[in-house]
């Protein structure tokens, strides 16, 4: 067995299990309504948030899921860059390193949420905590939610030429894989017009729904295109 039949083998099954974890994910996330900001139900908390634990865990589960489809993600994509055709490497190539580095700054947000802000208010220890708190809709945890998912996006559009024209279903992963980094891009133009400054988390949110809608998607179909390769390489 050669080592591109376990990179497809490895491909394949991060492909599936990325479908799984990010609906799972997706799933727990919706559950998680904000309870301050402009779709809060009511009962709205106001800065510095010192009433968010009646929300713990419910409001954290999903991090501990995305953290797992995030490591997902990431194998995922190096699948895709070591089956890429060596004059589209580049293409993978950049496509990883903006990954990367939404995973980096997507873990590190998610850890920091579930691992410091509830204890600190625990503790009472509620000095500048509202500001890395999720529910703070100008706070550190979602800009870096920003980042992250512009980050994806990108790494979505770098990774969208590896994949040819000529055959239907690469076609197809090829428009889909550009479409985040299109949608999010309007969508930031779309809220920072309207709302300035001010734009609470209504990009973060719209930006998430984008990109893990697409990427459950792809991943699907991506899967497929894994599992044509690996019944290709038995065959042979």
């Amino acid at each position: 067995m050669d080592d591109n039949y376990n990179v497809i083998r490895i491909g394949y099954y991060s492909s599936i299990f990325l479908t799984v974890i990010t609906l799972i994910t997706l799933g727990f996330a919706m559950t998680a309504i904000p309870p301050s900001g402009p779709n809060c139900p009511g009962n709205c908390m106001e800065y510095p948030f010192l009433d968010s634990l009646t929300y713990y865990p419910r409001d954290y589960y999903w991090m501990y899921i995305a953290i797992i489809q995030l490591v997902t993600f990431m194998i995922f994509m190096i699948s895709i860059h070591f089956i890429t055709p060596p004059e589209k490497k580049i293409y993978s190539f950049i496509g990883i390193s903006f990954s990367m580095i939404a995973t980096i700054v997507l873990l590190a947000d998610y850890f920091i949420q579930f691992a410091v802000v509830p204890i600190s208010f625990m503790k009472g220890e509620t000095d500048g905590i509202g500001l890395l708190s999720q529910y703070n809709g100008h706070g550190i945890f979602i800009a870096m939610e920003e980042l992250g998912f512009i980050m994806m996006s990108l790494s979505f559009l770098f990774v969208a030429p590896v994949f040819s024209m000529q055959i239907r279903l690469e076609k197809a992963i090829r428009w889909l894989l550009i479409i985040p980094f299109i949608g999010t891009i309007i969508a930031f133009i779309f809220y920072t017009i309207k709302y300035g400054l001010d734009r609470n988390y209504r990009f973060e949110v719209a930006t998430i729904t984008i990109n893990w809608l697409i990427l459950i998607v792809i991943s699907i179909l991506i899967g497929v295109f894994f599992k044509r390769k690996m019944k290709r390489k038995i065959e042979i």
